[in-house]
């Protein structure tokens, strides 16, 4: 795997992955994400990618998956996370809150490489909650 980061401007810059997709990162979070919250958003990511996969393989009727993502930071430089919260909102209809939570933990303890990357040295919790919803 390989990717590059060009500086644009001021604090700005863009980073190509080899897959040829590109993201704009700003240091000012004037116009764009700042780097850290590009982590936070990547573990949210790819925690989704996974809840989403395995209720899907569950055959359960999601129609909706969003994760609200908090952390806090340390007060010295560097500035790393040192909590990191996953909250999974599962819409849908007659979704199991079991299969859920199963698929919350496996995607905490088995699949998502970013959390658990982040997990050496970050304080990583998660929780989630499901909602009723029609088609």
């Amino acid at each position: 795997m390989q990717a590059s980061v060009k500086w644009l401007d001021g604090y700005r810059f863009v980073g190509t992955s080899d897959s040829g997709h590109a993201v704009v990162m700003d240091g000012d979070k004037q116009s764009a994400a700042s780097p850290m919250e590009m982590v936070m958003m990547a573990a949210g990511s790819c925690a989704s990618v996974d809840v989403v996969s395995i209720l899907k393989k569950a055959k359960q009727k999601v129609s909706g998956v969003e994760v609200k993502l908090s952390g806090e930071r340390a007060d010295a430089v560097p500035a790393v996370f040192t909590k990191l919260h996953l909250h999974f909102v599962v819409s849908g209809q007659g979704v199991s809150e079991k299969h859920v939570e199963r698929a919350v933990n496996l995607s905490a303890e088995k699949y998502c490489s970013v959390s658990i990357m982040l997990g050496k040295s970050v304080e990583v919790g998660h929780s989630f909650e499901v909602v009723e919803a029609e088609f």
